[in-house]
């Protein structure tokens, strides 16, 4: 190699080397900018998703602040639906003195009573438990189912019973409608009364509107078959009973009516409308004669069944024997439960005198010119 040959060897790898120096800064500044501007995109990517994240997030917290408040509620529901089953099963009769006002009917009945019960199924499960009402309940359930039974017996009795079965059927009908009535408002009354001040109010009215439900429909067969032969009569005294019962029925719809201070103006109340038959007897008694009255027009049964209705109220105003005895019968034989047993024994006392007036009337074959009695 020559020395000139030499010479141009570093100089052109000094050239080169100065090439590769002034190209790398031009290099070096590119690979910057570029990482820069994808940086700043992967950045805004970034915020993007980072946003995103943040409503979802968002959405999330606040359904997870709302989720706790529904578990608490549903909770909340649960622990109130398993006391309520607990106290259903487990509550206890209490005294008479802690008792709230509208529940204090009978201060002489000094134990045993039942609780305030928010609950019907509560109310009607107390059916099967001993307290102040258990005895009301059943006389008048087992009454209403008695003459249920009775009454279809008798709706399905065989036409040629009767010399006029469709009007018969009826008029009896309309006795046992009542009694039914009756029986059926009292002793859910006694079961519900207990619930609340509101219940208690409306199945007291219920309960007043069936005792005249109860004299109304013991009229009808009465006056049927005994003014039999005067059918202008019967329908004069079916008119005043049926208007004096639904004066009843209105007075009982008052909310003082409940109220303890008015128990002998109830009483007083239903005793009237039932001696408003007095004066149809007066009448059949005059007309037909006191034997035959009392033979065949069956008085003896009326005044029995009067007797019984009269002796339940006198010992429902004056709450005997509990007044005599307080404390001692708080269960068993108070005032209102004599009551109740008096008014079935009246009710089917009236039956069998019906049943016997409508055996007479059949034997007389419908006609009223031969029998002279009715």
């Amino acid at each position: 190699m020559s020395p000139r040959d030499k010479e141009e060897t570093p100089t052109s790898g000094s050239s080169t080397s100065h090439l590769s120096a002034a190209e790398s800064p031009a290099h070096n500044g590119a690979v910057p900018q570029e990482e820069k501007r994808m940086n700043e995109e992967s950045d805004g990517e970034t915020e993007g998703e980072e946003q995103e994240e943040e409503e979802e997030r968002g959405s999330d917290e606040g359904f997870m602040g709302m989720t706790p408040l529904l578990q608490a509620h549903h909770a909340m529901e649960k622990m109130e639906e398993f006391v309520h089953k607990m106290w259903e099963g487990r509550w206890r009769v209490i005294p008479h003195d802690v008792l709230p006002d509208w529940l204090k009917d009978n201060d002489f009945l000094l134990h045993g009573h039942r609780p305030p019960m928010p609950s019907f199924r509560a109310c009607f499960k107390s059916i099967f438990r001993i307290h102040t009402e258990t005895g009301n309940i059943w006389t008048h359930l087992l009454g209403c189912l008695f003459f249920l039974c009775l009454g279809l017996m008798y709706m399905f009795r065989p036409n040629m019973s009767f010399v006029a079965p469709v009007q018969e059927k009826v008029v009896i009908g309309v006795f046992f409608l009542g009694a039914i009535l009756c029986l059926s408002f009292s002793w859910l009354f006694h079961t519900v009364y207990c619930h609340s001040e509101g219940v208690s109010k409306v199945f007291s009215k219920l309960d007043y509107s069936g005792i005249a439900f109860l004299i109304m429909g013991s009229f009808v067969p009465w006056l049927y078959y005994s003014f039999y032969c005067t059918p202008q009569s019967c329908f004069i005294y079916l008119m005043i009973v049926c208007v004096l019962g639904m004066a009843a029925i209105f007075v009982s719809q008052c909310d003082f009516f409940s109220t303890p201070q008015y128990r002998g103006v109830r009483a007083g109340v239903f005793v009237g409308l039932g001696l408003s038959g007095v004066v149809p007897t007066l009448h059949f008694v005059i007309s037909e004669g006191l034997i035959k009255a009392t033979t065949i027009g069956q008085i003896g049964w009326l005044f029995l069944m009067a007797t019984l209705y009269i002796t339940g109220a006198c010992l429902y105003a004056a709450r005997i024997p509990e007044r005599f005895f307080p404390g001692k019968c708080d269960i068993w034989f108070h005032s209102h439960q004599l009551f109740h047993i008096l008014v079935v024994a009246g009710a089917f006392v009236h039956f069998h005198g019906v049943s016997n007036l409508q055996e007479f009337r059949y034997t007389a074959g419908g006609g009223c010119a031969d029998d002279g009695a009715l």
